[in-house]
């Protein structure tokens, strides 16, 4: 099952992201796919500022992963640059860890990825509005997409 949302701001975007960190847990993990400029960056500050992190969040495009500490640690992960590359930067660590992790551009690591997760597709509908896709993989995220009230 899929959920889909229209958001017709970064705003409300954010707020959104914010909601969904109040139903996150140690371990948890969100991708994020989406064309440059869709909002994957946007949706993660939101999700930041709902796990109470202080620091000003943006995307580690180069250096491939940020971390913050808040309410819950984040992995935010940007692996654009590991297009076509086997390199294999101990993921699976990150993703047993205590933190939840967000990763854009999610299908150039397929194969690292844990088969649980909530996979998110940003689609740009207008200059401000977007499309959010939700699909969830495994019952805690069906859960989560269900609290969410979408």
């Amino acid at each position: 099952m899929t959920y889909t949302i229209i958001l017709n701001s970064p705003e409300e975007t954010e707020v959104l992201a914010a909601t969904l960190a109040d139903l996150l847990e140690p371990g948890d993990l969100l991708t994020l796919e989406g064309d440059l400029g869709a909002g994957k960056t946007t949706f993660t500050k939101g999700l930041a500022k709902g796990l109470e992190i202080q620091r000003m969040v943006n995307s580690p495009t180069f250096t491939i992963l940020k971390q913050y500490s808040g309410r819950l640690e984040l992995n935010h992960f940007d692996v654009y640059r590991l297009e076509n590359s086997d390199e294999d930067i101990g993921f699976d660590e990150f993703f047993s860890s205590e933190a939840v992790s967000v990763v854009e551009w999610a299908r150039f690591i397929e194969d690292y990825l844990p088969k649980e997760r909530l996979e998110i597709t940003i689609n740009r509908q207008s200059e401000q509005g977007r499309k959010l896709t939700l699909h969830p993989i495994g019952r805690r995220y069906e859960k989560i997409c269900r609290e969410l009230n979408l």
